[in-house]
């Protein structure tokens, strides 16, 4: 389903299930669904065809890909999904064959990244690629920073890669300063200040985290302790707080 819908469980008895599904940009207008198990192949591919259709039409924002709002300038608009991956935001399917793959580019593109301080477009696209003449405005489904592995060396010390592009786009790895919202479950690490200053970790490399973190305070609280390279690390719980997360409208959380 669209990473832009919720689904909840409403009642489910024998083989049927009604779900209620509440698009992140409509929260006023739910959609529910009786999905019967017996063609569940069938009816799930209806449901996320009408999901993805209802998402669109909620985002009211009005844009043409290569747009020129004054001389010798062009717009475009890209997305980020939670595990990096970036994408043209108009394209109708985003997956692993859609995504931009070419390292170079990537890196080129990322490297320009920075908060939208434009008067255009700051809301429905927080951030910006500036590439000569051209504006990248960029939405994510989270933030634009996805760590996407560990760059292990016991000698120049570990680094956190991010944007699927070569280990140059890294950042030093910081085991005391990684935070998790059980609300959520979500990974985070430092970042670059440019982007925000914090970045999300993908969810393979936060899911082989997740068993060295220890709950001090319960389950239902943030982790206390991570434990890296046979060290117990205390997490610092605050250092969130001055970041692009800690910043933003609590309804975007």
């Amino acid at each position: 389903l669209s990473a832009n819908c919720k689904l909840f469980l409403l009642s489910g008895e024998s083989d049927v299930f009604v779900l209620v599904c509440v698009s992140r940009f409509a929260l006023d207008r739910s959609l529910c669904f009786v999905i019967n198990l017996q063609k569940e192949a069938k009816s799930f591919m209806l449901l996320r065809r009408f999901i993805s259709a209802s998402v669109q039409s909620y985002r009211h924002v009005a844009y043409v890909q290569g747009q020129s709002p004054a001389p010798k300038i062009r717009e475009y608009f890209y997305y980020i999904d939670h595990e990096g991956m970036l994408f043209l935001d108009d394209a109708r399917i985003k997956n692993f064959t859609s995504c931009f793959k070419e390292k170079q580019f990537l890196e080129f593109f990322f490297k320009r990244v920075k908060l939208n301080d434009t008067d255009r477009y700051r809301d429905e696209f927080p951030f910006l690629s500036v590439c000569g003449r051209e504006r990248n405005f960029i939405r994510c489904d989270d933030l634009p920073i996805v760590f996407t592995h560990i760059i292990q060396n016991d000698d120049a010390g570990d680094r956190l890669a991010y944007a699927h592009a070569s280990d140059n786009m890294s950042v030093p790895w910081q085991p005391d300063r990684i935070c998790m919202f059980p609300d959520t479950g979500r990974v985070y690490h430092p970042a670059p200040e440019r982007y925000g200053a914090i970045g999300l970790v993908r969810s393979k490399l936060s899911i082989e985290l997740s068993s060295s973190f220890t709950f001090q305070n319960g389950e239902d609280r943030p982790p206390t302790h991570f434990r890296w390279k046979a060290h117990d690390y205390e997490l610092d719980q605050n250092w969130w707080k001055e970041t692009y997360i800690g910043r933003r409208s609590p309804k975007d959380n």
